[in-house]
This record gives C-alpha cells, sequence and structure tokens, in this order.
C-alpha cells in the first residue's frame, strides 16, 4: 500500500492528544469526587457491566480516528485490472523444421491452427499483430483487430532457411512501438519514454512460438534485454517432440525455400547447421525470465492449444492504483457509530419496576 499525501500521517498525532486529554479528563474527576462512607452505595448505583466493557467503545473510537488518519493521507493499492489496450504480437517460427511430421499432420499445420483459434478467440477484445521469422524476421502483419486479415495472413504461411529468434522479438518491439507511444522502438534511448520506469509492465507483449535454436540474427538474450528495458514482457513456446520424423511440407508451406523474406532483421549471427529436433529451453527460459514472461512446452496438438488458450488469463491485465481512502472513511464511521451505540446501550438508565408499573 502506498499514500498520496504521505505527509497527512501527521494527522495521526490527533490520536495520542485525545488520549492525553482523556486521560486529564478522568484525572481531575478523580480528585473532585465526593467521598462516600458506603461502598455499598455506589456500587449500587453503578451500571451493571464489567470493566472490560466499558473500554470497548473507547478502543472503537480510537481506532476510528486511526482509519481516520490513514484515510486523510489517501492510501493506494496497486490491484490487477483488465485492460482496454492490450496488443500481442504473435511471433511464428516458419523455418523448415516446422515441417516436422512428429505432430501431424506437421508443426508448422498445428502452429497455423492453433494461431488461427486463439485470434478468433481474441475478436473484439486485444488488437493482434503478426510477426514471423526463419531466417530474418518481417512484421507480416501490424496490430489490427481485424481478425480475417490476420487468419488469411496465418493460413498463406511458408517455411525458409534460418531460425532468428532474437531478430523476431525486436521486430515485435516495433511493431508494438508503433501503436503505443510508451513503447520506444528498437534503437531509442529508453530512459525517457519506457514505462519501465515505473517499474510495470506495458499492457502488451510478444508471445514467440519456435521448434529449435536461434542460428542466424540477434542473440535472443540482447533482445530480451531490449524489451525488459521498454518493460514488454516476451512469452516463449517450445514446439515439437524430440521423436525423428519425415518433414512433409505442403506446396504452400515449401515456397519461401527459393528466397529470403520480408523486410526486418536477419543476416550476421552464427549461422551453420543445427539438429532441428532441438528446442533451445534454456535460451526461451532465459528470455522469458527476463522480461517478466513465461515458458511453456507443448509437445502435441491439444498442449499447444491449451498453451494459447492459457495466455489471455496472463496478459489481459495491467496493475492500477486504487484510491481507498473512502473505504478508510467508511470503516471510521461505522466504528464511530457502534462506539456510540453500545456506550448508550450499557449506559442506559434503567427505572425501578415500581416506577415503570405506576408510569412514571
Amino acid at each position: 500500500m502506498s499514500f498520496s499525501w504521505p505527509w497527512a500521517l501527521m494527522a495521526l498525532l490527533v490520536v495520542p492528544f485525545v488520549l492525553g486529554l482523556a486521560w486529564w479528563a478522568r484525572r481531575r474527576r478523580r480528585r473532585a469526587a465526593v467521598r462516600v462512607t458506603s461502598i455499598a452505595v455506589v456500587r449500587s448505583a453503578l451500571p451493571g457491566r464489567s470493566r472490560w466493557t466499558r473500554r470497548i467503545p473507547a478502543a472503537l473510537l480510537v481506532t476510528a480516528l486511526l482509519l481516520l488518519g490513514i484515510g486523510v493521507a489517501r492510501p493506494q493499492a496497486t490491484v490487477p485490472v483488465a485492460s482496454d489496450s492490450t496488443t500481442i504480437m504473435l511471433a511464428l517460427d516458419t523455418s523448415g523444421s516446422m515441417c516436422s511430421t512428429d505432430v501431424e499432420p506437421n508443426r508448422l499445420t498445428v502452429a497455423q491452427a492453433a494461431a488461427v483459434s486463439f485470434v478468433r478467440s481474441q475478436e473484439g477484445g486485444a488488437r493482434i499483430g503478426l510477426v514471423t521469422f526463419a531466417g530474418v524476421a518481417g512484421l507480416l502483419v501490424p496490430p489490427t483487430d481485424d481478425t480475417e486479415e490476420l487468419v488469411a495472413a496465418i493460413e498463406g504461411l511458408s517455411t525458409a532457411r534460418g531460425t532468428a529468434i532474437g531478430s523476431a522479438i525486436l521486430t515485435g518491439i516495433d511493431g508494438l512501438a508503433e501503436i503505443d507511444s510508451s513503447i520506444a522502438p528498437t534503437g531509442a534511448d529508453v530512459s525517457e519514454t519506457s514505462v519501465a520506469l515505473a517499474g510495470e509492465f506495458a499492457p502488451s507483449i510478444i508471445v514467440v512460438l519456435t521448434d529449435g535454436a536461434n542460428t542466424q540474427g540477434v542473440d535472443p538474450q540482447t533482445a530480451a534485454a531490449e524489451a525488459a528495458a521498454r518493460g514488454v514482457r516476451v512469452y516463449t513456446i517450445g514446439f515439437g517432440t524430440t521423436t525423428p520424423a519425415q518433414m512433409v511440407c505442403t506446396g504452400q508451406q515449401v515456397s519461401g525455400w527459393g528466397g529470403g523474406g520480408g523486410g526486418g532483421y536477419g543476416g550476421g549471427g552464427r549461422g551453420g547447421g543445427r539438429n532441428f529436433m532441438t528446442i533451445d529451453e534454456p535460451s526461451l527460459q532465459a528470455v522469458a525470465e527476463t522480461t517478466g514472461g513465461e515458458y511453456y512446452r507443448a509437445e502435441s496438438a491439444d498442449q499447444l492449444l491449451d498453451v494459447m488458450a492459457d495466455l489471455p488469463s496472463h496478459v489481459t491485465v495491467v496493475n492500477e492504483k486504487i484510491d481507498l481512502a473512502a473505504w478508510f472513511a467508511a470503516a471510521a464511521g461505522l466504528l464511530v457509530a457502534a462506539a456510540v451505540g453500545l456506550s448508550l446501550w450499557w449506559n442506559r438508565v434503567r427505572m425501578p419496576a415500581g416506577r415503570r408499573a405506576r408510569g412514571g
């Protein structure tokens, strides 16, 4: 809990002042008390209640004063609330290994189906953008709420050589920066524009789905550091099994092998071949941890659908500060009312039975 006006907590000094004033007044009454020789007479005149019940109203009043003193300082609580400005950037691996048939009919087809299902489930909600990456990464569809445009782009994916995971993350950052001024594009000075300065996450995230390891372009951890500096969470999904299987793609899915891809980050890097069955899980986990996201593992179509369905529960909320001053004031008011009510109830004067029978 934080306070909008922390200096107003000085109002709590009223509590010891009131307690001191009550002690002083009680001391004066004792000095001015009339001495009575018969203790039995005094006891018969006192209300019939125990010592602790006499202190309950006072304790309630003191608690009410404390709550009012805190309420004056405008306490705030940080709570997760639904965001109406969430943007989800899907970065899908379209490297040649996505033609593997260890997940039938092949990894890419299953990934496409899961992505389409996810996009349709978000219809009317978050905006979604699409990044594809093989040897280079490119922004295929800028963030949009046009479901049909996204579905058409996903269904028309084709594969190419290489895997540039780090470049895909940087491309996703730039795609988010185009529609969210609080996110600085790559290469910009983060110190003046990033929401990460406030210790909070941006309401927009990047989801990277890959079946392998980075072979080209920017190192994933370098890209993750760029995302973290901007408060952008990256959720990573490692897809596929470790069982060797034949690679079979449709004509549409292999059409990209003859050339490069769209514009974006690519070239350079480590290059070279790799075992296409190997998912670099430590790297994907590190990316998620660095950015405040989460790593998922999916080895089947059902698992991938479950992962995609679980994403909105993590990414469609943002932290906001809620003013609690009214709640503190209401609680204080209830305590004052309870204190007054109990005091009146326990201090009421009961008329003798004879007087009530005679009607006064």
